[in-house]
């Protein structure tokens, strides 16, 4: 590539359209200059290695973008383009200003609607656009946040005219995403291009954030020195996850959802492990209607039961606050010239894509006799809403968009038709031109409002000069804007090769997260006990001997039916080939409670909901065990099936082992391997009751018990004998040296519990750690020997009793620690 080489730069952009890279006599804008000779030193094959670094970055921080409705694409990588969109300092200043102005209207704007509504009684703005706007909440009317301040944080669409000028094409108000992403852009690009960055001098992001950090701790309303500070999220689901994940990290916030917050006594409290704690001030990212079910929207998962009368009563800051979304419709872009001059007293320095909304009269009118030069969108609709260009309808379909603006003009806003400016991006090798749109950001400070010396930038990889979505596939790019002087060193991030203080102390863990963790680990060994159980008979039936009855089969089909395995038609008749079917069905089948498929199912949604609390690798291998169980050939065979479950035993004993070593030993550990613990002991109990159930048939069922519990080889090592019952049940239930016996479980989950909260535990509740020393003294005060001397039908009377307490207890247990840590029935105030 060579500098002087008109094929070394990317193709000039349509006629009309800004170019972001050269000027009209397709030279290099001054401030482009150095960054593009620099990449032209470096040449095609090593941008292509960059872009791959850079790929490989993201891919070790997990930056990903969903796309709702589609399961398939969850967890889609982040898109990056290689090259930075460069942005002068005195452009960036002019861009600022407007900005600052723009944060401040609209937070008068909101301050004026939920308070006098002097704006409606001066006639400055249309009533229609307030009680028709589906964003303006009439319960937050009257509710003053405590800081004064409606919006904390406010993103700015921006866009560039062919005649180099700024406009908004939307304002994002009510829960802004994007900042982390940026965030995240810059961690990335300024490790790929470290020099670049530096000799290019571009300002950095993390007083920014700095900022946005210490003023939202300054909005507590308890006036406290350490202030409670959450990130409320709509959970793994939404589309941004990954980088509210980030953020929350980055800013030393905890991640919650609404299900980790309860309202009690109009105050908020974050569940936790060891109580409830007060939140002070919560940054949201759940939209508006879905904060609380009670006074919103009552339909809600995602908010808080009463978080509006909290907020009402002056016990928490919401930022932004309750109603933002009211200043996001893009019919209010036609107002904001007037808007601004009542209330800033002031011309709008940054000025929206001329809008027209049909509700006016003189609007309507120019609507009609331009139609085919205009955008029309909804007035009142979400900004990612597509618009329609009638110049590209045929005429019976702009007749009908004619009829419905007359109907209903009010409904409808017309737009001038923007042609986005172009910036180069690295694709397949090569420089490329792709329109953009900018999303600057601006945070509340004490004392006015601050702008990020950069912001996201957006481009359509398919060179669509009107639409720029994520959601359609787009790709971003980081945002350089350069300094005229010394650049600040500042940085929220700790150095690499100094650290300030070591911290070992235990990273709070929600009720939520907990509860799923806990689960994980039950379904965990669920999953593997149901995979042991299926393949000990399959293994039998596909053998040797799979084309006759044997006793053992025999015990093995009853045993399934006394596990709710198999229906209860098994129990007296039965045909081999109806066995096998009924095996692929506890396999393959999806909407059959019980079955490998049901169970992984569950397994991924909790691993899904849990993935920022695991490795890559571990991550792997709960993918692989997602993969492994949905594989099914058009014909279902004995040893496509006896794969499968063994694929399944090898990824699950390598979670397992990930689990063991990687994990640090904190209280998300304790709870993922104490309800596995808990788990295998009910399992081996009812596997032991449902044996002890086929009486005269037992004896035959023992040798398949110790093959699915995994002790085969330890029962002849110690015994090398054929299983006999006594035997079986002290190594399953007694012997504390082997890992899958009772005893070893109860030891374990003894040891977990000891270290979890313990403090200010409700009043006449039965503690786990009490309920589990009593389970491991009825172990012990059980005297083998005397049962062995005992006459048969006592012995399995005693062994029937012990087996019935035990499961009692162990699903005592579990309830005590559902109670305990996860359900606060009970207030206790950590």
């Amino acid at each position: 590539m060579n500098p002087s080489e008109p094929s070394s730069l990317p193709p000039p952009p349509p006629a009309g359209v800004y170019n972001e890279l050269t000027d009209g006599d397709d030279q290099i804008r001054p401030h482009w200059k150095p960054l593009l000779e620099s990449l032209q030193r470096l040449g095609s094959e090593e941008l292509n290695a960059r872009q791959e670094q850079c790929q490989r970055v993201i891919r070790e921080h997990g930056a990903t973008y969903n796309v709702y409705a589609d399961r398939d694409r969850l967890g889609r990588p982040w898109s990056l383009d290689l090259l930075p969109l460069v942005i002068s300092s005195t452009e960036w200043r002019q861009i600022e200003a407007g900005l600052i102005q723009r944060s401040h209207l609209l937070d008068s704007i909101l301050g004026d609607i939920y308070g006098p509504q002097q704006l409606l009684r001066h006639g400055v703005l249309p009533p229609a656009l307030l009680f028709a706007n589906p964003g303006f909440l009439r319960p937050c009317h009257g509710i003053r946040p405590v800081s004064g301040r409606f919006l904390f944080l406010h993103a700015v669409d921006l866009a560039r005219g062919a005649n180099g000028s700024w406009w908004v094409l939307a304002d994002r108000t009510q829960a802004p995403s994007g900042a982390g992403y940026t965030l995240e852009n810059r961690l990335v690009l300024s490790r790929v291009f470290p020099d670049e960055f530096r000799e290019s001098r571009v300002q950095r992001l993390a007083a920014f954030f700095q900022t946005a950090r210490d003023t939202l701790r300054a909005l507590a309303p308890t006036g406290s020195d350490n202030p409670n500070v959450v990130l409320l999220t709509p959970g793994p689901y939404n589309e941004t996850y990954s980088e509210q994940v980030f953020l929350a990290r980055y800013l030393g916030f905890s991640l919650v959802e609404g299900g980790d917050l309860t309202v009690r006594d109009r105050r908020v409290w974050l569940k936790t492990l060891g109580g409830l704690r007060r939140v002070d001030v919560i940054l949201r990212r759940v939209d508006d209607t879905f904060c609380d079910p009670l006074e919103l929207r009552g339909d809600s998962s995602l908010g808080v039961a009463g978080l509006l009368e909290a907020a009402r009563a002056g016990n928490v800051t919401v930022a932004n606050a309750f109603g933002s979304q009211a200043v996001e419709i893009p019919a209010l872009m036609a107002f904001l010239p007037g808007l601004c001059r009542h209330l800033l007293h002031e011309e709008l320095k940054l000025p929206s894509v001329a809008t027209w909304w049909c509700g006016q009269r003189s609007a309507l009118e120019y609507t009609r006799e331009h139609l085919e030069h205009l955008v029309i969108r909804r007035a009142f609709a979400p900004l990612r809403q597509e618009s329609v260009e009638p110049a590209a309808l045929d005429e019976p379909a702009r007749k009908l968009l004619r009829d419905k603006i007359d109907t209903s003009p009010f409904e409808y806003i017309a737009q001038e038709r923007v042609r986005l400016s172009t910036a180069p991006v690295w694709l397949d090798g090569k420089f490329e031109t792709r329109p953009i749109v900018l999303r600057a950001f601006v945070c509340a400070t004490p004392t006015g409002y601050a702008v990020m010396p950069g912001g996201l930038t957006r481009f359509s990889t398919a060179g669509d000069e009107t639409m720029v979505s994520m959601q359609r596939g787009g790709a971003s790019k980081d945002t350089w804007v350069l300094s005229d002087g010394p650049v600040s060193q500042l940085t929220l991030l700790q150095p690499a090769p100094h650290v300030v203080r070591v911290e070992r102390s235990a990273i709070e863990v929600t009720s939520r997260v907990g509860d799923n963790l806990f689960w994980l680990g039950r379904y965990t060994e669920r999953l593997e006990d149901l995979v042991r159980v299926l393949r000990c008979l399959l293994l039998r039936l596909t053998g040797e001997a799979g084309a006759e009855e044997t006793p053992e089969i025999s015990a093995l089909v009853r045993l399934l039916v006394g596990l709710d395995l198999f229906p209860q038609r098994f129990r007296n008749s039965y045909r081999l080939a109806g066995v096998e079917r009924e095996v692929y069905q506890l396999i393959y089948q999806t909407h059959r409670l019980g079955t490998v498929r049901e169970v992984a199912g569950r397994l991924r949604n909790l691993a899904f909901v849990l993935r920022d609390r695991f490795s890559a690798d571990t991550w792997s291998i709960l993918g692989r065990i997602q993969v492994i169980a949905r594989t099914q050939s058009s014909r279902t065979q004995a040893g496509e099936a006896l794969a499968m479950l063994n694929a399944l035993v090898a990824d699950l004993a390598a979670f397992s082992g990930m689990e063991m070593e990687n994990m640090t030993r904190g209280q998300g550990w304790r709870l993922l391997d104490l309800g596995r613990r808990l788990e295998r002991g009910i399992n081996v109990v009812t596997l032991l009751q449902a044996v002890l159930s086929l009486k005269d048939q037992a004896l035959a069922a023992l040798e398949s018990v110790l093959e699915i519990t995994d002790s085969v080889m330890t029962y002849r090592r110690r015994y090398f004998a054929e299983p006999q019952w006594l035997g079986v049940l002290d190594l399953l239930l007694m012997d504390d040296s082997n890992p899958r016996s009772l005893a070893f479980q109860a030891a374990a989950m003894a040891e977990h519990v000891s270290h979890l909260p313990k403090d200010a535990a409700p009043l006449g509740l039965d503690l786990p750690g009490n309920q589990i020393a009593a389970l491991r003294d009825l172990l012990r005060k059980t005297d083998w020997q005397v049962l062995a001397e005992s006459l048969p039908q006592l012995a399995e009377e005693r062994a029937a009793a012990l087996l019935q307490q035990s499961g009692l207890s162990l699903r005592a247990i579990s309830d005590s620690i559902t109670h305990l840590y996860f359900s606060h029935a009970e207030t206790r105030v950590s």
